[in-house]
């Protein structure tokens, strides 16, 4: 069944005087875009995470009249009727299974030498693997989850995570093997599913989503381990210490979590903390010097990549 769909410009009004009278209106669902590409990645606690400029897009059933919808709009109380003359468009939305939408254009891909991410049923070409490559296949759907390995910071733990499971410039053999590891804020799973893959022993897979949840577990159905990874809500879940500790969150987080995280992290264990931009890299870094020898590592995109081990007690820095 298609829709119909307006987008409304209100610019740096109020948007939620306009999301009420269009729900009054009949529409199935409202939501708010950002105008500008001015993205709000850590609004202040309390505060809400809008835009500067805000597009409010509606969708209402077919067989709704454009005209009668723009006039009854027009007429509420409290609305600019001159705005909404001037920045209403309507346009027939197709039925589609929108979520699915990103399949279209998600297409394998590889992380350092030997991983790659597929969506379902796909495989990279022969010609892009190589005659001899010795490679690690993630078939992945992240659902409604955030993680994919398209965003930067996802591509930098990814990397990271393949380096882990070859052999160091150093002679050193690979970390990442045997390991017992914790993906904190897991998303799709991918980072905790990825480090199965690659060698490690076991994971835990954190996220207060419950979306998150059920595309881990199902992914790693998907990927063969669910018996290696358990997949949970509780932040204080894998009591024991690990080898392997990643958090792709945000700068705010990370650093709220910093004792949290040190405390699930063995001496001598790696660390790896994404989601931050560049210039917040100091202060991330700052949190967790008392307990890890930790410094940015990777960039992408002015995202950037921490990562560290950690230390002794002995060697506590206060």
């Amino acid at each position: 069944m298609p829709f119909l769909q307006l987008s409304l410009d209100v610019g740096t009004h109020d948007p939620e005087p306009y999301e009420d009278a269009l729900f009054e209106l009949g529409a199935l669902s409202v939501t708010l875009l950002d105008a500008a590409d001015d993205p709000v990645l850590e609004p202040a606690p309390g505060a809400m995470p809008l835009w500067p400029t805000i597009v409010v897009r509606a969708v209402f059933a077919a067989d709704a009249d454009a005209d009668q919808l723009r006039a009854a709009l027009g007429s509420v109380h409290g609305l600019d009727p001159l705005l909404i003359a001037l920045t209403a468009r309507f346009e027939s939305l197709a039925d589609r299974v929108w979520e699915r939408e990103w399949l279209k254009d998600f297409k394998p891909m590889r992380f350092g030498r030997r991983l790659w991410v597929c969506p379902g049923g796909q495989r990279p070409d022969a010609e892009a693997i190589g005659p001899d490559a010795d490679v690690v296949l993630l078939e992945l759907d992240p659902g409604l989850a955030f993680g994919t390995g398209t965003h930067a910071t996802t591509a930098l733990c990814l990397e990271w995570l393949d380096s882990g499971a070859a052999t160091g410039n150093d002679g050193g053999g690979p970390w990442l093997a045997g390991a017992d590891v914790i993906d904190y804020g897991c998303g799709s799973g991918i980072l905790a599913i990825a480090a199965l893959r690659l060698g490690a022993r076991r994971a835990v897979a954190m996220d207060i989503d419950p979306q998150a949840l059920r595309a881990t577990r199902e992914n790693a159905e998907r990927n063969g381990v669910p018996d290696r990874i358990r997949v949970t809500a509780d932040r204080e879940a894998g009591q024991a210490e690990v080898d392997v500790l990643l958090a792709n969150i945000l700068a705010g987080p990370l650093v709220e979590l910093a004792p949290l995280l040190a405390a699930r992290t063995r001496v001598g264990g790696r660390i790896a903390l994404s989601g931050l931009l560049v210039e917040q890299a100091d202060a991330v870094t700052a949190a967790y010097r008392p307990w890890f020898d930790v410094g940015l590592t990777r960039e992408r995109d002015g995202w950037g990549l921490l990562t560290g081990c950690r230390r002794a007690q002995d060697t506590v820095r206060k």
